[in-house]
Parts: C-alpha cells; sequence; structure tokens
C-alpha cells in the first residue's frame, strides 16, 4: 500500500523558513519522479518543484531561488526546503509521486479528481501559513 506522509508545516513570519519532509512507502521511491504541489484556498493547484530519479529538478518561477527540492533514497524521504517565504506561499503543500514527469503533470491536472489515481499518488498535506 502506497503512502505519503508529509510534515514540517507551520506558521512562520514572512522572510522566515521552514522544511518540509515526506516518508514515502509501499513504491520504489528512487525510481519514481517526486514534486511538490501545494494548493491555497480559493485556489487551483499549482506545482512547486519535480525532482526526476536522475536527480534533474524543476521549479515553479514563483518559487526559484527560495525552495530546494531534494530526496533521500536510503530514507525514502522527500524534501522541501522553502526560505524567505512570502505570505502567498501560504498553502496546503502536498508531496506527490508519479512513474514519469507526464504522469506528474497529468497528476496535477487531475488533483481533486478520483481519476489522479490513474496517474500517481499524493500524500494528505501539510498546511504552511506566512503571516505578513
Amino acid at each position: 500500500q502506497v503512502q505519503l506522509v508529509e510534515s514540517g508545516g507551520g506558521s512562520v513570519q514572512a522572510g522566515g523558513s521552514l522544511r518540509l519532509s515526506c516518508l514515502a512507502s509501499g513504491f520504489t521511491f528512487s525510481t519514481y519522479v517526486m514534486g511538490w504541489f501545494r494548493q491555497a484556498p480559493g485556489k487551483e493547484p499549482e506545482g512547486v518543484a519535480t525532482i526526476d530519479s536522475d536527480g534533474s529538478t524543476t521549479y515553479a518561477d514563483s518559487v526559484k531561488d527560495r525552495f530546494t527540492i531534494s530526496q533521500d533514497n536510503a530514507k525514502n524521504t522527500l524534501y522541501l526546503e522553502m526560505n524567505s517565504l512570502k505570505p502567498e506561499d501560504t498553502a496546503m503543500y502536498y508531496c506527490a509521486a508519479a512513474r514519469s514527469k507526464l504522469a506528474m503533470t497529468w497528476l496535477l491536472k487531475k488533483f481533486s479528481s478520483p481519476e489522479s489515481a490513474d496517474f500517481g499518488y499524493r500524500g494528505q498535506g501539510t498546511q504552511v501559513t506566512v503571516s505578513s
């Protein structure tokens, strides 16, 4: 049974930092594309960052140079280091896993639909709140 369990969220002031973690189980972690999504109240979910099995990374423009995605294959854990946080970073952050970058794209498109299970997995989320 696949599980993705996020932790590390919380409330911080603007300019602060947080590190999110995602403990994965039930699949071969090192072979999957891993990523972080976020969804703010009343907004569509958006992709934040991804990391491929070869270590290559992608970032949303809004978080480039502030956030860093990484993974520890020995611990089956995905991380998101978030620095210089802004109020607009406030959202629920979700860990995601997919077999390919294309599947990850579809997992985000189908985020709120039962169809998302056809493309990969996501966790229950951890809340990040940034106050000004």
